[in-house]
């Protein structure tokens, strides 16, 4: 059965994002192919304050679905996502992806001259991103916001003119602000890849596609990942069964130093039996394994 509230297409799905609108990530929402297979139905955007709260609204129940960012190819993972996911919200689960292309701009109130930026905001993946530009204004000080569209709020409301901001071009609009330049980012082939969340286990109806790839997400620790050749013997229960790992790695689980957990995206689908045999040949080492979700790739 479907989570209240997704899935039907005579239902209206509460769908939280990172906002204020003009973000990457309400950007994402409304280019998402689930959006324009009709899977959640009719979708009404809830803008929310940050990446977690954006997690726990679906854990709480406050929003149907989600979508978050959870992996960037310039930045790497999204920490927030994976820990949010891993220890604070275990109901939730993943149930799509898309990859979204990200172009950001330099934005101002009005027309200004980089000798004469002296504040530069936005989010601090942003600023990772595009630290070519940074570094081009040595003068400027970086002021980190919770998103790029609350950056570019702040610079069309800020009283001097050395603020500006990264952003996209959909902000810059919505905000009545100019962009200064366009393609800032450091490698043109930016990507960020987000991932659609619900609170419990099944993925909402949707069309099937022929020859679709699926995704399993995993989070895995253990007592035993002190000792020499524990990873190994995890991950050989994925490589005896010719099980691709697209990715992995650790982050620290807050019980002390040298405390980890892994979390690791692989090839298929939990109903494939190979891949229900490798999670369950992983149990024989770790203290937990959660799948994280089992879904279309995007």
């Amino acid at each position: 059965m479907s989570p209240p509230g997704v899935g039907g297409h005579d239902q209206t799905t509460r769908v939280g994002y990172l906002g204020p609108e003009g973000t990457f990530s309400g950007e994402a929402l409304r280019d998402s192919p689930l959006v324009a297979d009709g899977v959640f139905g009719a979708v009404s955007p809830v803008p929310l304050p940050t990446i977690h709260d954006t997690v726990m609204a679906v854990a709480d129940g406050d929003v149907d679905a989600a979508i978050v960012p959870i992996e960037n190819s310039l930045e790497g993972s999204v920490d927030v996502v994976l820990d949010a996911l891993a220890l604070d919200a275990p109901e939730v689960r993943i149930v799509g992806e898309a990859i979204h292309p990200v172009r950001h701009c330099l934005i101002a109130r009005v027309a200004v001259a980089d000798s004469d930026v002296r504040h530069i905001a936005s989010h601090p993946q942003v600023i990772g991103q595009c630290s070519a530009l940074v570094r081009s204004l040595p003068e400027a000080e970086v002021v980190p916001t919770s998103s790029t569209a609350e950056a570019v709020r702040m610079v069309a409301a800020a009283e001097h003119l050395g603020w500006v901001a990264l952003g996209n071009r959909l902000a810059a609009e919505l905000y009545d602000c100019v962009v200064l330049r366009e393609g800032v980012e450091d490698h043109p082939d930016n990507e960020t890849r987000f991932v659609w969340l619900v609170r419990g286990e099944d993925l909402p109806a949707r069309p099937a596609r022929e020859a679709e790839r699926f995704k399993t997400s995993l989070v895995f620790w253990g007592s035993g990942a002190s000792g020499p050749g524990w990873l190994v013997s995890c991950l050989l229960a994925f490589s005896e069964r010719s099980i691709n790992l697209t990715r992995i790695e650790s982050r620290p689980r807050g019980a002390g130093l040298g405390s980890y957990m892994f979390f690791a995206d692989l090839e298929g689908s939990t109903e494939d039996a190979r891949v229900a045999a490798a999670i369950d040949g992983l149990r024989d080492h770790c203290d937990e394994v959660r799948v994280l979700g089992s879904y279309p790739a995007a």
